[in-house]
């Protein structure tokens, strides 16, 4: 692919078009070489695969590297059990009723079960909650990515005044009065609770739900019976004629990009609110799809009820308008091979070691 100088003629959308273009490009090659994966045999996952082969493309981005963890913010045992309690206490909102754990339930798949969440105050917010499933492994956090890590995330939903509502300084004086968090901030941080405390706590924690060795992984290991028929028959698929790793590649089925798929009105303008380029208009984060059957509804505004609908969806190509991935087209998939597909999502990508986390003793 050539990019030449566009001249004054072209129009505004051309341009803007071939920017994001040439910025997914670029991130997509380093991205690439820095997982070791710049390898043609396995970029080349359009058209008719062989079984061997899809397999063979899946095996080289299988297993999930050790959770990375920032120089700044070590796990230790005591960090995590402090964050996990943090995590599921409704006393971090203002009507101590709301938790992380109430929009990102572990019962589902790290989300809610909704469309959209509701806050404090009955309101709905304007997206899908997103699963905290393998979010350590994502270069970006929320659908926009307008955080990077973890910690920068964490503090974001506790201050919402559509989510839990509580301004940090009302917060740090209460989760101070209760002997039992400052005891445990004073261990592991030797300071009092303070909001860099709660974010470095609650990532910790979050740096723990983790999913791994789902069948999928037992079959690319060498378990040829790990995967049904059907299964199998829908991994040649989605590495393959429906293109689905195109975007859900590598061992954690995400690129950590950003895609215009054609879903939604328009209104909201995603990741575009965040980078400022017009080409990001209606660009969502890839979601990890690990899992994925625990965790509809799915897309952004949480408006397609089942992995049925999602293939359905694009299978067609999505909606057309100016900004439409270019990896987005028409699949002309049969019903039995889109469900085939759904079959391998489903079976597949669900881990017999899910972590069905409950809720802890609080102080």
């Amino acid at each position: 692919m050539v990019f030449s100088k566009l001249t004054a003629e072209q129009s505004q959308p051309t341009r803007q078009r071939m920017e994001k273009s040439t910025a997914i490009i670029g991130f997509a090659w380093r991205k690439l070489f820095s997982l070791g994966l710049c390898s043609f045999g396995m970029l080349s996952v359009a058209g008719d695969f062989s079984l061997s082969n899809s397999a063979l493309a899946a095996e080289k981005v299988t297993k999930l590297p050790a959770v990375p963890v920032p120089k700044d913010n070590p796990l230790t045992d005591a960090k995590v059990s402090l964050g996990k309690q943090l995590y599921f206490d409704g006393r971090l909102s203002a009507n101590d009723q709301l938790s992380c754990a109430t929009c990102h339930d572990p019962a589902k798949g790290y989300s809610n079960g909704e469309a959209f969440a509701v806050g404090t105050e009955g309101k709905a917010g304007g997206r899908n909650t997103p699963t905290v499933i393998n979010t350590a492994y994502q270069d970006f956090q929320f659908w926009d990515g307008r955080a990077k890590t973890l910690e920068d995330q964490a503090l974001g939903p506790i201050q919402n005044p559509i989510e839990m509502n509580m301004p940090l300084e009302k917060l740090i004086p209460k989760l101070n009065a209760i002997a039992g968090y400052k005891k445990q901030f004073q261990e592991v941080f030797g300071t009092d609770v303070t909001p860099d405390g709660i974010a470095k706590a609650i990532a910790a924690y979050e740096r723990t739900v983790i999913s791994t060795d789902a069948p999928y992984d037992k079959f690319v290991a060498g378990n040829k019976e790990a995967l049904s028929e059907s299964a199998q028959r829908g991994m040649k698929l989605f590495f393959g004629k429906a293109n689905c790793s195109a975007c859900h590649s590598g061992p954690n089925f995400t690129d950590n990009a950003f895609h215009n798929i054609g879903y939604g009105d328009g209104s909201d303008i995603g990741r575009a609110e965040v980078s400022k380029l017009a080409g990001d208009k209606g660009s969502f984060k890839t979601p990890t799809l690990r899992e994925v059957a625990r965790s509809a509804p799915y897309m952004h505004e949480g408006g397609l009820a089942t992995l049925e609908a999602v293939v359905e969806h694009y299978n067609k190509g999505g909606t057309p308008n100016e900004f439409l991935d270019e990896e987005v087209t028409p699949l002309n998939l049969t019903a039995d091979e889109m469900a085939d597909l759904v079959k391998f999502m489903v079976e597949g990508l669900s881990s017999e070691s899910y972590p069905a986390h409950t809720a802890p003793v609080l102080p």
